[in-house]
């Protein structure tokens, strides 16, 4: 695995604990996270990061595993253009359903280079 690669693995790992962090001490609640915008802005940023380094890894070897890869990368692209159409929803479904499996996956691969 190239420096390259394994450089945006570690930067969707970043990503992904810097998230954990956000919420460490907190409740898991979505009406508490809809309602800091904070919370909220840091997460959607980390969730552009993580868009972007899986974005540069399709490019580097489209052949790496990492579930809904593009719509990872599509997910980057509608935090970026469509801001004004972001529900707290959309967001806190991927937070609570979809980061845990990509977490699990950049870690395998991480672990395998």
């Amino acid at each position: 695995m190239s420096e390259r690669l394994l450089k945006s693995l570690y930067d969707i790992k970043a990503a992904l604990d810097e998230i954990a962090l956000f919420f460490e001490g907190r409740e898991m609640r979505f009406d508490l996270y809809s309602k800091d915008i904070q919370l909220k802005r840091a997460v959607e940023r980390n969730l552009e990061i993580i868009g972007e380094a899986v974005n540069r890894i399709l490019k580097e070897n489209s052949a790496i595993e990492i579930t809904d890869a593009h719509r990872i990368v599509g997910l980057r692209n509608y935090i970026i253009h469509g801001y004004d159409s972001i529900t707290d929803e959309n967001i806190w479904a991927i937070v609570i359903n979809h980061l845990p499996k990509l977490r699990e996956e950049v870690n395998t691969l991480i672990d395998g280079q």
